[in-house]
């Protein structure tokens, strides 16, 4: 099974910058998108064959994300249950017979972390939705996680440790999650590797690969025997995030 997630930074714009095409080329079996900033109506795609769940944000042009998957699920369910959270399409979860799948945009901690005790609490609270779904069935969840776990994720580190998406409480966080029974399947794989999945249009980041790795494909320790492989697409333009890609045997 391939599965496919990528923060589009606004899906109307990626669409004018090859998104189709990637979408139809790289034959996913569940791709899933995040930040797609619309409100429903406000784009014409619905591809042929897949099955399309979108969560959009109450705030217009903000936040939100989306799901399509050649298999219809046997639920969807939109946000993690909590009121406080659930305003933003943040979190969209397709139940399989052999796993959920969750898409997540999580929320940034903001310039001078004005959002930071927020997402202090997010983290506990959508930690908390995984560990219980994952005593159901195996987890997989990907997206925009807004944190680059360590040094090795992160081009400049010294220079961003208190910057949002690298304070020392947001990695902390993400390490309290992996320690909840969730595997960081490219970092499984590629212990040593560098490679970013998103940079700054400011600076020519991208052209000096001055990146973050904050997109993440994340699985429930029972599973990450399966784990086939897990990339990176830094070859893929139209967003300051590129796609990333997880390759794994579950039954789909």
């Amino acid at each position: 099974m391939k599965l496919i997630s990528w923060n589009v930074n606004g899906l109307r714009a990626c669409v004018g910058k090859g998104f189709e095409t990637f979408f139809k080329e790289v034959d996913a079996d569940i791709f899933c998108i995040q930040e797609s900033k619309l409100q429903e109506g406000q784009i014409d795609f619905a591809p042929e064959g897949w099955h399309s769940f979108w969560n959009y944000a109450e705030k217009k042009g903000y936040s939100g994300t989306a799901v399509f998957a050649k298999k219809e699920p046997l639920n969807v369910s939109m946000g993690i249950g909590i009121e406080e959270h659930d305003h933003e399409g943040r979190v969209i979860t397709l139940e399989y017979p052999e796993f959920y799948l969750i898409t997540v945009y999580t929320p940034n901690s903001q310039e001078g972390l004005k959002r930071l005790d927020y997402r202090m609490t997010w983290e506990d609270d959508f930690r908390a939705y995984l560990v219980r779904l994952s005593q159901t069935k195996p987890v997989i969840v990907c997206g925009d996680m807004n944190v680059a776990h360590e040094e090795i994720d992160i081009k400049n580190p010294k220079t961003n440790r208190r910057n949002a998406g690298f304070t020392d409480e947001e990695r902390e966080k993400f390490s309290t999650l992996l320690g909840a029974g969730f595997t960081d399947t490219y970092r499984y794989l590629y212990p040593d590797r560098v490679e970013y999945s998103w940079w700054s249009y400011r600076f020519k980041a991208r052209e000096k690969n001055a990146g973050w790795r904050i997109d993440y494909f994340l699985t429930s320790n029972a599973v990450r025997d399966q784990i086939r492989d897990a990339k990176i697409l830094t070859d893929i333009f139209g967003s300051d995030h590129c796609p990333v890609e997880l390759d794994i045997d579950l039954q789909f």
